[in-house]
């Protein structure tokens, strides 16, 4: 591991508003802070959400500031790239935005049935050779549903034509409600304020003329989920950008 990285998580230890549990064990105890997060780490009772894959958080930080009465939880598993945003939140005085160290699988050891109100995906790896890796498959829609409240909302965004259009096709064939649905956003009439962040991985996806999609469906509780058998196209360029470095 390199010197800049160990300097990252030695400084991460000393951050007030990060909670670092990188262990992958499916049968570990549940964290403290477990339907606890209102009253012991945002100390008011605002509503809940969730940027899961935050990478290095900058939607995180950003959505904090658009909004004050909410709470949000950047959650990724790489502690270098969450140092960003972390850093970048204490220095800016947001004091809505958190940040947990740890696997998306095990969440629900870190929140509690009903705790969160929302989730975001923003420009997941889109996992197209392993449909149970893919963030918006059914596998991991359950797993959200043991975390969200009743109707609770997903939202995606993403540069992938593959993770919008495999998606779709899933909410779809669980009969979903969808509430905001586009293969270009930017050209689209739901663009606003919120939608126009834009990642450091999404102004690479832009500058190179890819589409933005965005997908925000409500995920219900009451019936088991099905994974779609429609067949989806492949991106074809998915080899580039993943290993830039700002």
């Amino acid at each position: 591991m390199g010197k800049n990285k160990l300097k990252k998580f030695a400084e991460m230890e000393t951050f007030t508003n990060t909670i670092q549990s990188p262990m992958q064990q499916p049968d570990q105890a549940d964290h403290e802070l477990k339907g606890n997060w209102n009253k012991h780490f945002f100390k008011n009772d605002n509503p809940i959400i969730l940027e899961l894959g935050c990478g290095k958080g900058e939607y995180s930080v950003s959505l904090a500031k658009f909004f004050p009465d909410k709470n949000f939880v950047g959650v990724d598993i790489k502690g270098a790239r969450m140092w960003k945003g972390a850093k970048m939140a204490i220095e800016q005085g947001v004091n809505n935005v958190g940040f947990l160290r740890t696997s998306i699988e095990i969440i629900h050891k870190f929140f509690a049935p009903g705790e969160v109100q929302e989730i975001w995906l923003t420009f997941p790896d889109p996992q197209m050779k392993s449909t149970r890796k893919r963030l918006t498959a059914t596998n991991f829609m359950e797993i959200y549903r043991n975390i969200l409240a009743p109707d609770g909302i997903i939202n995606l965004k993403t540069d992938s034509s593959f993770q919008y259009h495999y998606t779709l096709e899933m909410v779809k064939e669980n009969e979903l409600e969808i509430i905001a649905n586009t293969d270009n956003l930017y050209q689209s009439d739901i663009l606003n304020d919120v939608l126009s962040i834009q990642t450091f991985y999404e102004k690479q996806w832009r500058e190179r003329g890819i589409d933005i999609k965005y997908l925000a469906f409500k995920l219900s509780h009451d019936k088991p989920l099905r994974e779609s058998d429609v067949e989806i196209e492949k991106d074809p360029y998915r080899s580039f950008g993943r290993s830039a470095r700002e």
